[in-house]
């Protein structure tokens, strides 16, 4: 039940509009707290230089933000990008590298390797990009726990694509005991990010 209620939370969010931000269950964290935790996914995409990339295996013993978006987003994605870059850019570098940042496209059609490539170092060149089949994407995004992005068509003829527009925050127990919508500071992310370095909450998950 509690899954399905966050699965309708996501939905209310989309990319589409400006998203309200989840009220933290504690003060120490500005994200929303989620229970149960969401285990960290398992899956292999392919990164910018045009290798596979597991993600699981990749990102263990890392804080990892995981987020599904697109380049061609108006607002929500470069928000989130901005945010998060300059938050990492204000930390010290020690505890910085202990963050990975892994961004899925939805919009693989648009989204090749150079043009995820090119958009994200605009941001962060150690932000990770992933790329793959529709199809193969859609499976990550279920094994995410969110809703499956969709096209949206405008006016002038082109798409749009509405997806979930939260970062997941996976530690280093392999769980997310927190997610971030949209409208999420600067210094928030900077507050939280200490914290969820510094988190043992549980043992690791395997």
């Amino acid at each position: 039940m509690k899954r399905r209620l966050l699965y309708l939370c996501w939905m209310a969010v989309l990319c589409a509009g400006q998203a309200p931000v989840l009220p933290a269950q504690e003060a120490n964290y500005r994200g929303g707290l989620v229970t149960p935790p969401l285990p960290k996914p398992r899956f292999v995409l392919t990164d910018t230089s045009g290798a596979p990339f597991d993600f699981w295996h990749r990102t263990r013993g890392y804080v990892t933000l995981l987020f599904f978006g697109y380049t061609y987003c108006p607002d929500q994605c470069p928000m989130h990008m901005a945010n998060l870059s300059a938050a990492l850019k204000k930390m010290p570098v020690r505890i910085a590298d202990q963050v990975k940042l892994v961004f899925v496209t939805t919009d693989p059609a648009r989204d090749s390797a150079a043009v995820l490539r090119r958009w994200l170092d605009l941001f962060d060149r150690r932000f990770v990009g992933l790329t793959g089949t529709e199809r193969a994407i859609q499976a990550v995004e279920r094994a995410a726990g969110v809703p499956l992005a969709e096209k949206t068509g405008l006016p002038n003829g082109n798409y749009g694509v509405s997806h979930a527009n939260f970062v997941i925050a996976y530690t280093r127990d392999n769980l997310a005991h927190v997610i971030y919508p949209g409208g999420v500071s600067k210094d928030d992310w900077v507050h939280d990010l200490s914290l969820l370095i510094r988190e043992t909450w549980n043992r690791p998950a395997e």
